[in-house]
């Protein structure tokens, strides 16, 4: 089979156990026969390299050039037309390759890519907020209580300044009419039969109520609420000291006064998510449009790829699901997926979160893949951290969460504060609650640990999500939030619970300006 495109030439490449730099793949691809220029490579090849060069292509090149000559006096073989790139943007008279089944995982830790025409010394990639291997909750009591006192301390610490602080004991014990405030945990939200809304706040001492009138202003803001998320109330004692009428609200919030970071060069990242290789529904020519568009011109400045996780579609995720699934192993999800990730450029840095598809834990925070499934996803050597976590490039930080929450948010939200429609409102609220998954014993299933691993303690600069397969993407006081929609076509669940997908896109995101372009490949 010809070698029509980039993305088969890395796909031919990873088959013998290779990788390949961008600009190699490019020039291997404008060769006037491609296929022998490869065979001619790989014979040329040093036993020790793991990673094609530009220079071995130039060898490869010029070899041809001197094989060619015509003798003296002949006439020069004809030479076969120039291969021509797919159509990548709109995904018309595309080339569809696929992705080898079999061969040996890449190796190539230890390798570097200096000979790329970007320097390596500009780029930077550092984790920070990964839990992977730091789990020490065991499900008894004591592990929730630790949790939220943790969870009430470190969020009530940015409320604490905005008010004139009591526990609810001491509130109890002030006299009637008395100014009051309080930060707490929400225990409880109801309605009066007049309409009014009543608010309970927890904190280490005991609970207090607090009404918020159906006529005051910012009573809209009830409707933000989530139970267990941190709030802080200022008001008025009852004459009895029983309760207490709200006069303000804070929410942790993100600061108005926040600037994002950005980057000093102009360096771009992709954000993806919720791939699910294993689904018959699995968008493989998507991917493989996707993947080739990346060893573009276009693409050139793209040197990160972050991926929300779902590598996989997983087994017994939902009812009848086996009823769905191309590849029924998890494990041979995961080889697969190894595939189509070799088909990136080898000098992309690849950062990986998992989802609740994924062969981890489901309850959040999620550690990293295990050690097995590392080993098999070794393409490229990727970044494997727990969901969530946050990754700095460049100066620029990514807060990277999966997103389960977001169906408990908007599941508990009115539609104009949160939709499936505009995810991105979705996550504004997490947001400013500063926590990706506040409530507790909802849908979302949450570990109890020494302390809460799903505090937004820092700002981000941007905020990337997937798991709920739209497409979305807007900022909040600067924060750009990104949710990155998915490669898989709707399946018949999905279609049984009204979820219509934007698949096959790929937000590709400025970090010198947090500007985003979204390419489409389906």
């Amino acid at each position: 089979m010809p070698l029509e495109g980039p993305a088969r030439i890395v796909s031919e490449l990873t088959s013998r156990g290779y990788n390949a730099e961008r600009e190699a793949v490019t020039k291997l691809a404008s060769a006037d026969n491609p296929e022998a220029t490869l065979e001619r490579l790989v014979d040329d090849l040093p036993e020790t390299a793991l990673v094609v060069r530009t220079d071995h292509v130039e060898a490869a090149l010029s070899a041809a050039d001197s094989s060619a000559k015509p003798p003296a006096g002949g006439q020069e073989p004809p030479s076969q037309p120039d291969s021509e790139d797919p159509s990548v943007s709109t995904g018309e008279s595309a080339t569809h390759s696929s992705a080898v089944e079999g061969g040996d995982p890449v190796e190539t830790k230890g390798e570097t890519t200096a000979d790329r025409s970007v320097d390596p010394e500009l780029r930077s990639l550092e984790i920070t907020g990964d839990m992977t291997g730091e789990s020490t909750g065991t499900g008894e009591y004591s592990d929730f209580v630790s949790v939220f006192r943790d969870r009430l301390e470190r969020l009530g610490s940015k409320l604490r300044g905005r008010v004139n602080h009591r526990p609810a004991t001491a509130i109890q014990n002030m006299p009637g009419g008395s100014e009051a405030g309080m930060v707490g945990l929400v225990n409880d939200i109801r309605s009066t039969a007049s309409g009014h809304w009543l608010i309970e706040l927890e904190d280490a001492t005991g609970t207090f109520p607090w009404l918020v009138m159906k006529d005051r202003e910012y009573a809209d803001l009830v409707a933000e609420l989530l139970c267990d998320e941190v709030l802080a109330m200022e008001g008025t004692l009852a004459d009895d000291s029983g309760i207490a009428f709200v006069d303000s609200m804070y929410f942790p919030d993100v600061p108005r006064t926040h600037e994002p970071s950005t980057a000093d060069r102009h360096v771009q990242a992709a954000l993806i998510s919720d791939v699910h290789v294993g689904s018959q529904e699995f968008m493989h020519d998507a991917w493989n449009r996707f993947a080739d568009w990346l060893h573009t011109e276009q693409a050139q400045h793209v040197e990160y790829l972050l991926i929300a996780g779902d590598m996989v579609e997983g087994v017994g995720i939902y009812p009848d699901q086996d009823e769905e699934l191309d590849i029924v192993d998890i494990y041979d999800q995961y080889e697969v997926f190894n595939e189509y990730l070799k088909q990136v450029p080898g000098d992309i840095e690849i950062v990986m979160i998992p989802g609740n598809h994924d062969a981890v834990r489901l309850a959040e925070p999620q550690p990293g893949f295990d050690e097995d499934l590392r080993e098999i996803m070794s393409a490229h050597d990727p970044q494997i951290v727990s969901n969530p976590s946050t990754v700095t490039l460049e100066g620029v930080s990514v807060l990277m969460y999966h997103g389960v929450s977001l169906d408990e948010v908007i599941a508990e939200l009115p539609e104009e504060k949160a939709s499936y429609d505009d995810p991105h409102k979705a996550m504004f609220q997490l947001l400013k609650k500063r926590h990706v998954a506040p409530q507790f014993g909802g849908h979302t299933r949450l570990a109890p640990e020494e302390k809460d691993h799903l505090i937004m303690e820092e700002v981000p600069d941007i905020f990337h999500t997937g798991h709920v397969h739209k497409l979305g993407f807007g900022k909040y006081h600067d924060v750009l939030a990104i949710n990155s929609g998915c490669w898989q076509a709707q399946t018949d669940f999905q279609k049984s619970v009204n979820i219509d997908p934007d698949a096959g896109y790929a937000p590709i995101v400025d970090l010198d300006t947090l500007d985003v372009t979204v390419q489409k490949f389906s």
